[in-house]
């Protein structure tokens, strides 16, 4: 049976509450157990299961510090989602998608794409705006 809008808002606003908090089991928790993950352009690659999800999230949590989310849009099929949202925070000094270590503000937008089944992500495709990313943090915006 599909879900409905509500469910599948609930399920993608519980993930993005579990990133949120930096909740690396609860994220993992929203995730079927056959998942496909990636997030470009992150140097890992697709992942397929949870322990190299988890190593990302990790790395990830690690590096970029949320501060705020603005959905922009939500576009809804039968057992998927996309959903456009613009992502501010802070980068820690680390070395996020392989960038050279910087720490700052900054702002991007993030792309997602869900695929959903039996009430939990089945997979996740996540495209980061990191022209934007790059440029905050070679012009100094980023201080």
């Amino acid at each position: 049976m599909p879900m409905t809008r509500q469910q599948m808002d609930q399920l993608i606003n519980d993930h993005f509450g579990f990133e949120a908090r930096d909740d690396v089991e609860g994220v993992l928790a929203s995730l079927a157990d056959e998942v496909r993950h990636e997030v470009v352009p992150s140097p890992m690659g697709m992942q397929t299961d949870k322990t190299g999800i988890r190593a990302f999230y990790k790395m990830l949590f690690s590096d970029l510090k949320g501060e705020g989310v603005t959905p922009l849009r939500r576009l809804y099929g039968e057992d998927f989602v996309v959903d456009e949202a613009l992502w501010n925070g802070h980068v820690a000094d680390g070395r996020p998608f392989l960038m050279e270590g910087r720490s700052g503000k900054v702002s991007f937008r993030l792309l997602h794409v869900f695929e959903l089944k039996g009430g939990k992500i089945a997979s996740e495709q996540v495209w980061c705006d990191l022209a934007a990313l790059q440029r905050q943090l070679g012009q100094g915006a980023a201080q």
